[in-house]
């Protein structure tokens, strides 16, 4: 399944950099959502973005997490925990997408001219997914620099927090962080019981 949201989202990514009104009809616009009722941008949003760059890094993102978040749902079927791994991926990248949207939506519902794009919101729920179950792996900052992935986790939080704060740049930290939230918290609503594979691997590092 992360082959293909890749796929389908690189095409229509690539459509939108030379279509401005396939841009324009995709994005995200707090505005046009809610006092137009055009809900579908909570989803479509995702499936464009700004540059080749913006692409490429979520997608790359997705690639490295998404294929391991499949592996461990495919673990939880294998424990009769859920009877569909690639429903479960679905719903959570969706769910990440629409849920990271929301603060966006309630604070620039009156704006016409906020805009924004990208699946930053559900790459970010992938990633905390795969955190919740290997808090202990390591991720390499810069790409050099191995860190526990629970650590880069906190920081991110921060980080997210604090720039939406600011805001100064033209990234949509809110979507990061809320949708970063919505993928760690993810696997308890498929088994609360399974924030004990999450302590447990904690109680080693402690240890």
């Amino acid at each position: 399944m992360t082959i293909t949201i890749i796929v389908i989202t690189a095409i229509i990514s690539i459509m939108s950099f030379n279509n401005r009104t396939l841009m324009v009809k995709l994005q995200f616009n707090p505005y046009s959502t809610y006092h137009q009722k055009q809900w579908y941008r909570l989803i479509t949003h995702a499936f464009v973005h700004a540059d080749y760059m913006h692409l490429f890094i979520n997608m790359i993102v997705l690639l490295s997490f998404g294929t391991a978040v499949e592996r461990m749902f495919g673990e939880l079927k294998g424990l009769g925990l859920i009877s569909s791994p690639t429903l479960h991926f679905v719903i959570l990248y969706v769910g990440g997408t629409i849920i990271a949207s929301l603060t966006t939506l309630k604070k620039q519902k009156d704006n016409y001219y906020y805009n924004s794009v990208g699946a930053s919101g559900a790459v970010s729920a992938i990633v905390f997914t795969s955190i919740f179950f290997q808090p202990l792996s390591n991720l390499y900052l810069m790409g050099i620099i191995p860190i526990p992935a629970i650590v880069f986790g906190v920081a991110y939080l921060i980080y997210s927090h604090y720039m939406s704060r600011k805001s100064i740049d033209n990234i949509n930290h809110d979507a990061h962080f809320v949708g970063a939230v919505f993928g760690f918290f993810y696997p308890l609503l498929i088994d609360p019981k399974l924030f004990k594979i999450f302590l447990n691997q904690l109680e080693l590092w402690i240890n």
